[in-house]
């Protein structure tokens, strides 16, 4: 499943964005710094309309969304790396998750107190990803030191002190380790480490409902920050998320509506996930279930096999494919068999975003 930690200073909004993207989740969302003992963690499942019309298609009996997993981390505050605040405890959450979505404060609000005094997204950016590279050369330092015993009897060992010095360099200058480009080896040894750096990062402006269309000098610095890292930028606003909560789906649409928006907080926020780490959606469907799976970009066929089940990758032999959208034409599976339009794919089959898939293999 996929994992994305909620990071930022505190009362930027976090927990109160955390508890209306997972509603049955027990967050306190107070006004006051380190409201949130424990890391917060909750399911909820990706929607996608392609997997409704599937189901209707197929007279499914159960639709199985993918979902995604959000972790509310407590409020980091300046010198978190050295213990300040609720300290290193917090940081050791970042290392479990696959993507960072760091809430940047981008409202005024007097109620509201800021631990930092005022409303300042750059700042605010800085103390985070400054505290996150410091962790990242404490753990840098550590593992170099490790190292040195190996270094000259063993060539992985070399390998990998070269990286951690290059990464630690660029950390020093203020970069992190994801501007550093590494071979797929190297990223295999340097894994273990977790190193905040490296995830991906989403930065995501937490706006008052009235701004959330257009955004605001905040939130336009934010998205130069963003670009100038190659990171993703969204605009959300926890307070109308907030008001999602209770509405019915009809009323959910004519409230976005309203507002000028497309979609809420959730899809946006999944979307760039997704976006920014290179995950595509297949699904396969029948009169049992429809069910919805996530893959990596680049997977081939026996690979997006092995994610329902390993034995379906080791004993692959073909998968029947088709276009979701073609599906949804030829209006039944039979139809699209018999217009020709499922194509039998082999072992180097890359996968599509949409196909709807059924494999064949060997017990």
């Amino acid at each position: 499943m996929l994992k994305v930690g909620i990071v930022g200073l505190p009362n930027v909004g976090k927990s109160t964005l955390f508890n209306a993207l997972v509603a049955n989740a027990q967050a306190q969302a107070a006004n006051f710094p380190f409201c949130t003992i424990e890391p917060n963690v909750g399911t909820v499942a990706v929607p996608d309309d392609r997997l409704h019309l599937l189901g209707a298609l197929s007279d499914s009996k159960e639709l199985i969304p993918t979902r995604i997993e959000f972790v509310d981390i407590a409020g980091l505050v300046e010198g978190a790396s050295q213990g300040e605040g609720l300290g290193n405890k917090f940081l050791s959450n970042i290392r479990e998750v696959d993507a960072i979505v760091h809430v940047v404060r981008c409202f005024e609000d007097e109620n509201v107190i800021h631990v930092a005094g005022s409303v300042d997204p750059a700042r605010d950016i800085e103390i985070i990803n400054l505290e996150l590279g410091l962790s990242d050369l404490n753990q840098i330092e550590k593992r170099r030191e490790r190292l040195k015993k190996q270094i000259r009897i063993n060539k992985e060992s070399q390998i990998e002190d070269n990286c951690l010095e290059k990464i630690s360099l660029e950390i020093e200058k203020g970069g992190s380790a994801r501007n550093i480009s590494l071979l797929k080896e190297e990223n295999k040894l340097i894994k273990p480490l977790g190193l905040l750096t490296a995830k991906p990062i989403i930065y995501a402006s937490n706006l008052s409902e009235d701004e959330l269309l257009s955004g605001n000098l905040f939130s336009e610095k934010v998205n130069r920050l963003a670009s100038r890292e190659s990171a993703q930028s969204i605009r959300i606003s926890a307070q109308v998320e907030a008001e999602l909560i209770d509405l019915a789906p009809t009323e959910r649409v004519d409230y976005l509506n309203g507002l000028g928006v497309k979609e809420g907080g959730l899809q946006s926020l999944i979307k760039a996930s997704y976006q920014i780490l290179g995950l595509r959606t297949y699904f396969t469907t029948g009169e049992k279930e429809t069910k919805a799976w996530t893959i990596k970009e680049g997977m081939t066929a026996p690979q997006a096999a092995g994610v329902i089940h390993t034995d379906f990758e080791r004993g692959f032999i073909r998968a029947q494919t088709i276009g979701c959208k073609k599906l949804l034409e030829a209006g039944s599976l039979l139809e699209a068999k018999n217009k020709g339009w499922i194509r039998s794919e082999g072992k180097d089959y890359i996968v599509n975003e949409g196909d709807v898939m059924e494999f064949l293999f060997n017990v």
